[in-house]
């Protein structure tokens, strides 16, 4: 009998093993071990909330809104995942709402502060003169220039609808980050939300949102007082969680994204409101059974919330562990590139001086022509990675933009590559990838 040939990709901690398996069910491993060091696009599930998934599925498949015992069980659980993600980012548990993920997060927050804006404007809290303030005028947001499509795009599709008007403010070609000194200098009378994200995903470069949050604070006192709408403040953490502390007393924002597949949890999220309604505005996008306070309307993902609060207990409990053994490996990774291709040239465009950077994060760049980064990947037999972040993919050999942004030349960030650990990468994957790179330039060169 002719065999039948199959390809079985095993994932295990990051790495994939190859292996042939014929209709009899006998296997012959292949020598491709392929290493993945693409962990700011996503991660794999942690084993513990494939568990917790399951269990979930099993026990808690019940609408959590009926009385049953079922229900009862999804309605806990949800609780439960509500209080482990409050945990995780400082809050309280009410201000916890769980979403379909960071983009839809990222757009309640930009709905939500336009109708803020509106709605505020046509209330006359100290007579008319303050109104006129401004009246018939649209609502302005400020952005940095390297956000995340789920924040840029939305921002740019109501500027182009003539519904609100925007400024994006650059970073700092030394440093990569925001300078809060030009966020300030940005706001108008119509500034209704500053959203600046807390960690970039390609250089990892963390911003410094709690300054800025004081200085808004600060402005803020004086533009109630003077009867001006009130400036909302939001982060997209999306980078950060799992990565370092986050702590939204410490950050001062009112609105603060959570991505669960950054963190080994699953590909839902969540919004912190910092008292929905009460404290903070918060308008809902879509209508329907009241779910999530009315805030985010549909029958809750119950298994997909468990998996979300069990990523978010596993950050509570390891999350220095975590942190210190990605930088370990980072650094260690960062050292035998430098020690591999210092003598042809190697460009760190991850280290600008003065900046705080992620733990997992090495954006480089090889020096030299032919050697664009889908290039030198495509020539890997081990290294899965990409040259930036994952939702850019289609945009071919032009350097990213972020780069550009953060004063890379052209010819330097169209060579770049991002590699980003994880928790269970070794020394021994390092060495293992930078050989496969090293044979990759020697190919191209």
């Amino acid at each position: 009998m002719e065999k039948v040939q199959a390809k079985m990709v095993l994932v295990n901690k990051g790495k994939e093993t190859c292996e042939e398996i014929g209709c009899a069910g006998e296997g012959k491993m292949s020598s491709s071990r392929k290493i993945y060091m693409d962990y700011n696009a996503t991660t794999p599930l942690a084993p513990e909330v494939i568990q917790t998934v399951s269990e979930a599925m099993q026990e808690a498949w019940g609408n959590p809104s009926s009385s049953y015992i079922a229900g009862q069980r999804a309605k806990e659980i949800i609780s439960e995942a509500r209080q482990s993600l409050a945990k995780m980012v400082g809050g309280q548990h009410q201000d916890i709402i769980f979403t379909s993920g960071g983009t839809e997060a990222n757009n309640l927050v930009i709905h939500t502060a336009v109708k803020y804006f509106r709605e505020s404007n046509k209330q006359r809290h100290d007579g008319l003169r303050d109104q006129k303030k401004t009246q018939g005028t649209y609502p302005h947001l400020i952005l940095s220039c390297i956000e995340h499509d789920s924040v840029r795009l939305p921002v740019e599709h109501l500027v182009k609808e003539h519904e609100a008007e925007a400024t994006f403010v650059p970073v700092s070609k030394a440093t990569g980050q925001v300078e809060v000194d030009d966020v300030i200098a940005a706001v108008r009378p119509t500034t209704c939300l500053v959203s600046i994200m807390l960690a970039n995903n390609e250089t990892g470069v963390v911003m410094p949102i709690s300054e800025l949050s004081q200085q808004i604070q600060v402005l803020n006192q004086r533009r109630v007082a003077s009867g001006l709408p009130r400036i909302l403040v939001h982060t997209d953490a999306a980078q950060m969680i799992g990565k370092g502390q986050v702590d939204v007393q410490d950050l001062g924002v009112d609105y603060l994204s959570i991505v669960g597949h950054k963190f080994y949890g699953p590909r839902i999220g969540a919004l912190y409101v910092r008292g929905p309604s009460l404290v903070t505005p918060l308008h809902p996008m879509l209508f329907g059974g009241g779910q999530e306070c009315n805030f985010r309307p549909g029958t809750e993902n119950t298994p997909m919330i468990a998996g979300l609060g069990k990523a978010a207990e596993l950050v509570n409990k390891h999350c220095e562990a975590y942190e210190a053994h990605m930088r370990t490996i980072r650094d260690y990774l960062e050292e035998r590139l430098k020690a591999v291709f210092e003598e042809q040239g190697i460009h760190f465009n991850c280290r600008l001086e003065g900046s705080r950077r992620l733990c997992n994060t090495s954006n480089f760049s090889v020096l030299g022509s032919g050697l664009q980064g889908r290039l030198v990947l495509s020539r890997c037999k081990t290294l899965l990675a990409s040259v930036g972040a994952a939702c850019h993919s289609e945009k071919g050999d032009q350097p990213s933009t972020i780069l550009l942004n953060c004063g890379i030349p052209s010819h330097v960030a169209q060579n770049a590559l991002r590699l980003s650990v994880g928790r269970d990468t070794s020394k021994e994957d390092v060495d293992l990838v930078v050989e496969d790179l090293k044979q990759a330039v020697a190919q191209l060169r």
